[in-house]
């Protein structure tokens, strides 16, 4: 059947002019592991009533596109550990072409060995995986309870289905740090991007966020006394800024909401599994939208989005000052997605 194009409405602009072309659509706040920087080791997570239903994520899918965005990732939480993920993926697949250029997943590789071939044929072509370490038993250390060989065994599923895949790798001063080269290397060998992420303070959890702080600055400065690191126009939607690793064929960027404030781009906003808005990662500000996806009435839909754009701030304040200091913004990353 021949996909009709929504129908398009004016494109989401917020009060500085800044337009929104880039939706993350968090599905759950579950995941399989219970990474140390992100969660704490005792969660409680949303009842399962709380959560949009899989029609309703890609309804809300749709009226997104109808505003201009462009670009939707899936996420969670994990998001592949939610019941009818490929449904989903296949319904918002469906706009490829006809309004939204790309649909895209962040997972953490566990279940991608049973999924990666239905991501594909729904239209995925780009995913990223998370991943903080190659070394089995500091991978299990910093998930708590993972294991790598299923995070393997899925990037060889996603690369058999034809996904182009970039690694994720949360930079931790003490813990993975010495892994950085090496996992830059293996990437290179792989045919994977890489991209390396400062830790944010969003949630309590039960280290010491100083203690694991390590600056980007730092790290590229580090690379480039072995490496040639030429920075590159690309970009992906996201707030990543790439740079080509001549020696070894490889892409490398850098996400840095710490060091290096990125803000005055930003294209993006977030929506929770439980349809909230939140127009930026770094405060608590947010707006509902699962009141106005089930009045049924798109124009609900589009006051509440045209509400979001109204609050959404200048930038993020992330700090990490001291230590014991209570998190910037208390909902933990798996609540939005990052």
């Amino acid at each position: 059947m021949e996909m009709r194009p929504v129908t398009a409405s004016p494109r989401l602009t917020d009060r500085l002019g800044r337009r929104i072309s880039y939706l993350r659509l968090s599905v759950t706040d579950r995941c399989d592991l219970r990474c140390r920087y992100c969660m704490a080791e005792d969660m409680r997570f949303l009842p399962n009533g709380d959560l949009l239903t899989i029609d309703e994520l890609a309804t809300l899918s749709e009226a997104f596109i109808r505003r201009g965005v462009r670009k939707i990732r899936l996420t969670g939480g994990e998001p592949l550990v939610r019941r009818g993920i490929d449904d989903l993926a296949r319904a918002i697949g469906r706009h490829i072409g006809h309004g939204l250029d790309e649909l895209t997943i962040t997972t953490n590789g566990t279940l991608l060995d049973s999924h990666a071939e239905a991501l594909a044929a729904a239209g995925v072509r780009r995913i990223n995986v998370s991943l903080d370490s190659r070394d089995p038993e500091r991978f299990r250390t910093i998930t708590r309870r993972g294991d790598l060989a299923d995070v393997l065994r899925g990037l060889d599923a996603a690369k058999a289905a034809g996904l182009a895949i970039k690694i994720n790798m949360v930079a931790l001063k003490g813990v993975n740090e010495d892994e950085i080269e090496p996992m830059l290397r293996w990437c290179a060998e792989q045919g994977f991007d890489m991209t390396l992420i400062e830790t944010m303070p969003l949630g309590e959890v039960d280290e010491d966020r100083v203690d694991r702080f390590l600056p980007l600055d730092h790290v590229r400065t580090d690379l480039e006394s072995r490496y040639t690191l030429a920075p590159l126009a690309h970009r992906t939607g996201g707030p990543a800024r790439y740079s080509q690793v001549e020696e070894l064929g490889v892409r490398i960027g850098f996400i840095t909401p710490m060091t290096a404030n990125f803000c005055d781009g930003c294209n993006r906003v977030r929506v929770t599994a439980a349809g909230e808005i939140f127009p930026c990662l770094g405060h608590e500000d947010a707006i509902d939208l699962r009141a106005a996806l089930r009045s049924g009435q798109a124009e609900a839909i589009d006051a509440a989005l045209d509400e979001a754009m109204a609050i959404k701030p200048e930038r993020h304040h992330f700090r990490i000052a001291e230590r014991s200091a209570a998190p910037t913004v208390r909902r933990h990353m798996s609540v939005t997605g990052g």
